[in-house]
Formats: C-alpha cells, structure tokens, sequence
C-alpha cells in the first residue's frame, strides 16, 4: 500500500486510490481495475475492496457502475477528500496526545499522594521516637492572619513553631517561604516542641 497510515483497512485503501487520482496516476472518465484485481494488489478480501469503493463513491470521486465497473469522476473531489483525512487524522492525534497528557497527570497526582502519606507516616513514626512533633491547626474564616505573610506576623519568632506545609483546597504547600500568605481555612503543618500547641492557637486568634 502506498500510504502508511491509521485507520481501518478499507479507509486506508480508499485514500491510496484517492491519492492516484488526485496525482493523476488515475485520471478522470477511466475505469479502476475491478473488485477482485484490486483485492489481489491490496491482499484483501473483495468485501474490503467494495466497502473501499464504496466510501469513494459516496465522497464523489468514483461512480460504480454495476456491469461497467468503477469509473473515475472528479480529481478534485479525491484532493478534498484527501485535505479532510489528514484534517482528521490530525484531530485523532491530538485527541490521543491528550488522553496520555491526562493518564501522566494521574500517575504525577498518584505519586504526590505517595509523598503525602509516607511524609505523614514518617511524622507519626517521629512523634513516638522524638519530642519534636507535627502538628496541624485551622486558619478560621474571622483570624487576624488572613492575608497576611508568615513573616510578617512573625510566626516563628511568636510560636517557637517551624511551618513545614500547608493543606489548601486539597493540595498540599510544602515548605512555604515566608512570604507565603495565610488564607481562609487553610491547615498550617507545624514542628516544635509540645508547647507550641498554645502559643499558634494564641497567634492564630489574635494575630
């Protein structure tokens, strides 16, 4: 076949015809060779080779004339038909490069959760085996840290507490710098010792 491309064989047959009429190697008012010729040429069944003729009757290239055989009609219609194939085949690509874009999303998102839960597996290990623990608090709707940086409100300086992340809207912010700012509901990944508990809750209510 002299075009190598995708799609089902009778479509694939079709387009080779419809590129020899369109390169004028089969010119316009001349018979194709009949069924069975052609599915000798193409090693395919004769069943093919109709459903072939078939689409490029209905595309108005040939006329299959039952007793004359297949007669060429337009060479213009075959350069159409050519222009949408390839336009669909080009839509067929994107369509499929996007379908791996989103199967490689899930497998990122995947192991981001991976990283999660080992990160918290590891907290819960080190909270048995060390006094340095981490602890999570609420950003409620009406705290005085709302919009407001880390460093601004002198976090650390007031809590004695290390920032390690934050879980916003189901994602999770790790190690956030101190110009990361406090939102609405935001749960604050805390380090320190047992103390920390009440001066971030302090903080956290009165800024």
């Amino acid at each position: 076949m002299k075009n190598s491309v995708e799609g089902p064989v009778y479509s694939q047959i079709a387009l080779d015809l419809a590129t020899c009429i369109a390169k004028g190697e089969l010119r316009e008012g001349t018979k194709i060779a009949g069924r069975s010729i052609l599915a000798g040429q193409y090693n395919v069944s004769p069943e093919t080779i109709r459903r072939s003729l078939r689409l490029l009757e209905d595309m108005g290239i040939v006329d299959v004339i039952a007793g004359s055989g297949v007669i060429i009609q337009s060479r213009q219609n075959a350069l159409e038909y050519i222009d949408k194939y390839n336009l669909g085949k080009d839509l067929r690509d994107l369509k499929a490069e996007i379908y791996e874009l989103i199967d490689e999303r899930e497998r990122l998102n995947q192991k981001i959760s991976e990283r999660i839960e080992h990160m918290f597996d590891l907290s819960e290990r080190l909270r048995h085996t060390n006094p340095v623990n981490i602890m999570e608090f609420e950003i409620p709707l009406e705290s005085p840290l709302i919009g407001k940086m880390i460093s601004e409100v002198q976090f650390w300086q007031k809590t004695g507490a290390t920032i390690v992340g934050i879980k916003r809207e189901g994602r999770l912010i790790i190690s956030p710098g101190p110009y990361a700012c406090f939102m609405p509901m935001d749960i604050i990944l805390g380090i320190g010792d047992t103390g920390i508990l009440k001066r971030v809750e302090r903080i956290i209510s009165t800024g």
